[in-house]
């Protein structure tokens, strides 16, 4: 697939499928802004082909540092996010806020004022999860909840910005093999009291495909959303999770 040599924002940057989507996106020579907490590692860039801003997106001054210098850039991933794994009877208002606040807060604010800037012909690419379509364990619920309303923002803002000719989709990872899915793995065998390579068994066999996915998969797919190749798709969520959600 073709992607010309644009401009593109990534958050979540420096790891995970934010750090895969950066690093796919650099084979093709593209300019990158990348984005993640101060003190994240870039030692896997050269920082005389990106920029590099150090934010916390839950924060609104680091946002307007981040699109002030996303102005007009072609493509935007919101890749940060933030997960928790405990019992629903454990979660405070204040840890429901905050995870409110990273994974959907900072996507509203990205897509809205990024995208009100962008040229036409530009792709938003924000990540939600198989956890806003379906339930497989309750620990995870405020999470779930958050990438619910990312799939609703996702659409709201692919109405509003179709005339515009710019483009906003949503790819919903099921179990991915990155350290937030291993955090995941972490707090449910400690929630079981089991060791962690029985809960990954368990996780794998809920699968139809019988393995986790990789970030790089998931970075194709991202890859796919920013190209001219998905020009006639827009307002969509997508399924990249080996058959565990099928609608």
């Amino acid at each position: 697939m073709k992607l010309d040599k644009v401009k593109i924002t990534v958050t979540g940057a420096a790891s995970g499928i934010g750090k895969a989507t950066v690093l796919k996106l650099l084979e093709s020579g593209h300019d990158l802004i990348v984005v993640d907490l101060p003190g994240a590692n870039f030692d896997f860039l050269s920082p005389s082909k990106v920029q590099i801003i150090y934010g916390d997106v839950s924060n609104q001054e680091d946002r307007n540092l981040i699109i002030a210098a996303s102005k007009g850039v072609d493509g935007l991933v919101n890749a940060a996010g933030k997960i928790e794994t405990k019992n629903l009877s454990d979660y405070s208002i204040a840890d429901i806020r905050g995870l409110f606040a990273i994974n959907f807060e900072s996507v509203w604010d990205l897509t809205a004022n990024i995208g009100a800037t962008m040229p036409s012909g530009s792709a938003i690419v924000n990540l939600s999860s198989t956890g806003a379509k379906v339930v497989t364990n309750s620990n995870v619920g405020p999470y779930a909840a958050t990438k619910a309303a990312v799939l609703s923002l996702t659409r709201t803002f692919a109405y509003e910005f179709a005339i515009r000719g710019v483009r906003v989709n949503a790819i919903c990872p099921g179990l991915i093999e990155t350290p937030m899915q291993t955090k995941v793995s972490e707090g449910l065998a400690k929630g079981q009291n089991l060791q962690i390579d029985d809960v990954i068994q368990k996780r794998v066999e809920m699968i139809p495909l019988k393995r986790f996915g990789t970030a790089l998969e998931c970075a194709n797919l991202i890859v796919f959303l920013l190209s001219p190749d998905s020009s006639y798709m827009t307002g969509q969520a997508i399924n990249i999770s080996g058959g565990l959600v099928t609608f």
